[in-house]
């Protein structure tokens, strides 16, 4: 590990994602870029030795880790990426070399099961002489890897995972869940996207109370009215349980959002405490949530 200097800033992250056509390379891709590192895909060396030599001057200063995914289509990759990659050793960059892999029948049912050709394919050749030809070519570029995965017995969700867990900043390998919170009317529709609809129409109508009307549930007279009601402390108790429950599970398949919305009939006054009060709840609880009231500014009628 090299010493930091005063006035020095943290060397740019750059992750080389390669390995064999059919290992997962594109989800492992995807994976770091949805963890906020800037993707380049498939650059001829050259370029991809250019953009490397002064990455800043092409991307700005602020993107501080690159994912750059390259493989054996690449003219040239194999017999020049080694020689790439001792140039940039000791140099400026912190470089790593992520190699994927697996077992030749699991990349034989992979490309039988999605019916494209092998990029290494000839002619009329079985699928099966690609993969052992771009296992040989890709042999000194795996000898150089600083991180290898054989992806043989991974899932989807496996691969995100271990990709988190090593390049993330979550030491749990799960990526982070935006969680929002939508009140809304049912007389104007379901929002558009919801993955969670709780109904909370059985709750006493403040629109039909002197003086609150007018108000919606974000008011504090709204919210004391709620309060003097056991049915809405119940109903608290079990949605928080609920969350609480759902969201760690969420979070570990990966989810990158959820949108739970929670509906009275005009989306002024019970949905909306009932957002406002289960946000305080989530965010006491660590989770970071987004609040929005589609409807709370409609005209009452």
């Amino acid at each position: 590990m090299t010493t930091m200097q005063p006035g020095e800033t943290d060397p740019i992250q750059v992750v080389l994602i390669t390995g064999l056509s059919g290992s997962g390379k594109t989800v492992a891709a995807n994976a770091l870029e949805d963890l906020g590192w800037f993707r380049l895909d498939n650059l001829p060396i050259e370029l991809l030795r250019s953009f490397l030599a002064a990455p800043s001057d092409h991307v700005g200063d602020d993107v501080g880790k690159i994912a750059v995914v390259g493989d054996a289509r690449t003219p040239g990759f194999a017999g020049s990426m080694p020689r790439l990659l001792r140039e940039l050793h000791g140099g400026p960059l912190a470089v790593q070399v992520l190699f994927l892999e697996a077992s030749d029948d699991v990349l034989q049912r992979r490309y039988s099961e999605t019916r494209r050709s092998h990029p290494m394919g000839r002619g009329d050749r079985p699928v099966i002489d690609g993969i052992r030809h771009e296992r040989s070519l890709l042999e000194p570029v795996r000898d150089a890897a600083d991180l290898i995965f054989d992806t043989t017995d991974w899932s989807v969700h496996d691969m995100r995972n271990a990709v988190h867990a090593r390049f993330g900043d979550d030491p749990e390998g799960y990526g982070p869940l935006v969680v929002s919170l939508v009140s809304f009317g049912f007389k104007h529709g379901v929002p558009v996207g919801a993955d969670l609809v709780f109904d909370v129409r059985f709750l006493a109508n403040p629109h039909f109370i002197p003086g609150l009307r007018e108000l919606t549930g974000m008011d504090a007279p709204v919210q004391e009215f709620l309060h003097c009601e056991d049915d809405f402390h119940a109903l608290l108790e079990r949605l928080d349980d609920l969350m609480l429950f759902l969201l760690p599970r969420y979070r570990h398949e990966n989810r990158r959002y959820l949108t739970v919305a929670i509906g009275c009939t005009g989306g002024r006054h019970r949905s909306v405490a009932t957002v406002v009060e289960l946000a305080q709840r989530l965010e006491a609880a660590g989770w970071p949530v987004r609040i929005s009231h589609r409807d709370s500014a409609r005209q009452v009628r």
